[in-house]
């Protein structure tokens, strides 16, 4: 599983933006200041979210980016897929590859294994939408848990 520091802060972005989604367009600029994430990252992150059709921007005064859907419809999968490589736990060249990540081409012994839990996360993330995130269900699921 790969979850870099792109994929994070994204997540972090996007939950910012949709905490305030009914407020009016929000700027990097303020989103860089409360999450503390510097803007110039922020800009190479929403050129991509923007591509992938997650964010909507406008310009001029008054202007910033809005969600492109409705936060309980943007899952975090597709948050993190849209800045980051895809998610696998593997060295190998990914799912449905024949060619393992060994050097004459084999699978190692535990390839199964990073394969399934990278599946799994990949599964959780989409099951999480920004919604559960801003308003605090996972919090909520974590104390029920305990």
């Amino acid at each position: 599983m790969r979850l870099s520091t792109k994929g994070r802060y994204a997540v972090m972005a996007m939950a910012d933006l949709a905490r305030r989604e009914s407020e009016r367009a929000v700027s990097l600029a303020e989103i860089a200041v409360r999450q503390e994430i510097s803007l110039s990252y922020l800009e190479q992150l929403f050129a991509r979210l923007r591509r992938k059709g997650l964010v909507q921007s406008s310009r001029g005064p008054g202007g910033g980016y809005r969600l492109a859907r409705a936060a309980e419809e943007t899952n975090i999968a597709d948050i993190v897929l849209a800045v980051d490589e895809p998610l696998r736990a593997t060295r190998c060249g990914g799912q449905g590859s024949r060619k393992g990540c060994m050097m004459k081409g084999e699978r190692c012994l535990t390839h199964d294994l990073w394969e399934q839990m990278g599946r799994r996360i990949h599964d959780y993330l989409q099951s999480v939408t920004l919604a559960d995130v801003v308003s605090g269900r996972l919090a909520a699921d974590r104390q029920e848990a305990a």
